[in-house]
């Protein structure tokens, strides 16, 4: 009879262990929910098994830990679902033996008392009387977790059909728990990659808002708006970034070791004048400064570097949640620092907003450097463009002066020519006067013999002999005076009207020369002339007769200081279709140092003598600019000095090297 009524309670047992298992499985159809399926599947479990005590473990593989996902106990309190617990040995407690080994365990409190387990940092449980727990594991055989129940209770001590049944539930909610976890994961894996892609979005709004920022912010250095403005669009992009109400701009002058605040927003302090400087103190903006290093502050990381010594007192409001100073470098140079704070406790800036402050920093330092060098530019081109007016109005009178001199040059040249000429047709002009007032009292003297009748053959030889001696007087004085004459009237005409003819070079050079003969008749030194005739030119004989009087009248003005006598030679040879000329000296010579200026306009060594030094300035150019020529000088101290010049015959002909 008690063997029947055992039999059916097993019957009604087994029956109610198939409901249960039934009522889990339609669980797992009804819900996806991994709380609300556990807990109706404790309650099931506890109406076949003692299960006040009862708690399931999943075991994640990847970082080897494991989460109380679901526990009731009469002793100890529950554990954050979301908790994760490290699991490195099976030795750690009963509930890793069973996930690490794969395998039940059915242990009472004597049984549990033997083994020598290792205390794990997170195995908190009261010891019970009896504790069953058994793996769940997925359809691949890895281990999900650990279902568990357990009695503290001597009265509750679990039978072995107790854990066989429990091993089958187990077995049965291994699979349910599969399904769940599996979509929970997919489901966590939505909501993860939903997460890191709306991260992403922001982002990459925040960087295209960052690169949109910088873009106004170097389009507006690069114009001319004031840096108040450019500092304006700095805030105003670093407002639309992060958390910036309270901003400043420091302006670091290191040479000085000054700082000043061209601009300055605070919810409580007054902003400082743009151009007031200040001593560096040491601050945490001056700490930025030092360790060239963006800085992120809260109070308690303030006082500790008060303690250390880093900072000392600062100005201003020190209420702040959170700090943030962002050093602007350009070439190696801590050009300022920017600075964002927070009073509010719940704004607190993070790591990131420090780096974002700093990658701002870095192109707001290229941006204001680069509007530093274009001021500057700018500043240079006006003083440039000034200076260039200013050499440009000096040039100018510089060569209204250089051609007034020139021309007075001219002038006094011609004047003496004119003076010279003058002198030397004076000669054989007042010969013939004398002659004629001769002539005139002899023939006074004939008249009244011839009056009285006194000539005799004597008488009349004396007069024609006084005649002919009178005429060739005459006639070789009048020569010479209309040889003067014709030849100061081609020079001077030559060089006053600067026009272009045909002349035949040894002629004209010895014209030259014959009306320098004033100048020469007392000089130190005598002209020679090498030409042959024949050699014809079409050029300016004007400029031509200019460059060799300069040429003869320095010479005779330099070259024989503290000699008693010397020579000048002029000589002109033809090549080809050039004309080579030389004007050469055995004088005194001339030294390096003043060879290399001798064409440079109003260079003398005669300054205190009258001298102007543009004669070789004139020679130079109507040479190379009217003759279209080259020139060339050779000297030494003590050797002389030679003047080559190399003129085409026909102007208009480029004077070939030679």
């Amino acid at each position: 009879m008690d063997d029947m009524l055992q039999l059916q309670m097993r019957v009604k047992r087994l029956e109610a262990v198939q409901a249960m298992l039934l009522h889990v499985g339609r669980l797992s159809c009804t819900t996806y929910d991994l709380d609300e399926f556990l807990a109706a599947t404790h309650e099931a479990v506890g109406r076949i098994l003692y299960a006040a005590n009862f708690y399931v473990a999943l075991y994640d593989a990847a970082d080897s830990t494991i989460r109380f996902v679901y526990l009731v106990d009469e002793v100890d309190p529950p554990e954050d679902p979301a908790r994760r617990f490290p699991l490195r040995s099976a030795d750690e407690s009963p509930t890793a033996w069973v996930i690490l080994k794969g395998e039940p365990l059915n242990l009472t409190a004597a049984e549990r008392a033997q083994h020598d387990w290792r205390a794990a940092a997170w195995q908190i449980g009261t010891p019970a009387a009896h504790w069953i727990g058994m793996p769940l594991r997925l359809s691949d055989g890895k281990i999900l977790g650990a279902l568990v129940i357990q009695s503290y209770n001597e009265d509750r001590i679990y039978t072995d059909e107790d854990v066989a049944l429990f091993g089958q539930i187990a077995d049965h909610i291994s699979t349910t728990l599969e399904k769940l976890t599996a979509t929970q994961r997919l489901e966590e894996a939505i909501t993860e990659r939903t997460r890191q892609l709306e991260c992403e979005v922001a982002d990459r709004r925040k960087s295209e808002e960052l690169q949109r920022g910088l873009y106004e912010i170097a389009a507006q250095s690069a114009t001319d708006a004031t840096l108040e403005d450019v500092y304006r669009t700095v805030h105003d992009v670093t407002s639309r970034l992060l958390y910036a109400r309270n901003f400043f701009i420091m302006q670091h002058h290191d040479v000085e070791q000054e700082f000043s605040f061209p601009y300055f927003v605070d919810a409580f302090d007054e902003p400082y004048r743009p151009d007031q400087r200040f001593p560096i103190w040491r601050g945490p903006t001056s700490y930025v400064v030092r360790t060239r290093q963006p800085q992120l502050l809260d109070p308690a990381r303030r006082a500790q570097l008060v303690l250390d010594g880093e900072i000392q007192g600062a100005v201003g409001h020190q209420g702040f949640s959170s700090w943030m100073g962002a050093p602007m470098i350009v070439a190696e140079r801590v050009y300022g620092v920017i600075v964002v704070q927070s009073y509010d406790p719940a704004i607190r800036h993070s790591a990131d907003d420090l780096a974002l402050l700093a990658y701002m920093a870095t192109h707001v330092a290229s941006a204001l450097s680069r509007r530093d060098a274009d001021v500057q530019l700018r500043e240079a081109a006006e003083r440039l463009n000034r200076r260039n007016e200013e050499l440009t109005k000096t040039l100018s009178q510089l060569h209204d002066t250089q051609d007034e001199l020139v021309r007075q040059e001219k002038l006094a040249s011609l004047g003496g020519l004119v003076a010279g000429i003058a002198h030397e047709i004076n000669t054989p002009l007042g010969i013939c006067v004398t002659a004629t007032t001769h002539m005139q009292d002899q023939s006074r003297i004939w008249r009244k013999w011839y009056d009285v009748g006194a000539f005799d053959a004597i008488r009349t030889k004396a007069m024609l002999d006084e005649l002919d001696i009178a005429l060739r007087i005459l006639d070789n004085n009048t020569r010479r005076g209309a040889e003067l004459v014709r030849s100061f009237k081609q020079v001077a005409v030559d060089q006053s009207s600067g026009q272009r003819r045909t002349f035949d070079l040894a002629e004209y050079l010895d014209e030259i020369v014959l009306s320098l003969k004033p100048n020469l008749k007392h000089a130190p030194c005598s002209v020679q002339v090498e030409c042959r005739a024949g050699i014809w030119m079409d050029s300016f004989p004007g400029a031509l007769s200019q460059v060799v009087t300069n040429l003869i009248m320095n010479a005779l003005l330099h070259a024989f200081a503290g000699r008693k006598g010397g020579s000048i030679h002029v000589q002109g040879n033809l090549d080809g279709d050039n004309v080579v000329l030389k004007v050469s000296d055995d004088g005194v010579g001339m030294p390096a140092c003043d060879l290399k200026r001798l064409f440079d306009p109003f260079f003398t060594t005669k300054r205190g003598s009258g001298g102007t030094g543009l004669g070789a300035h004139i020679v130079f150019n109507q040479v190379t600019n009217v003759l279209g020529g080259t020139i060339r000088v050779v000297s030494a101290p003590g050797s002389g000095l030679q003047v080559q010049m190399r003129l085409p015959r026909t102007l208009g002909t480029p004077a070939t090297a030679g």
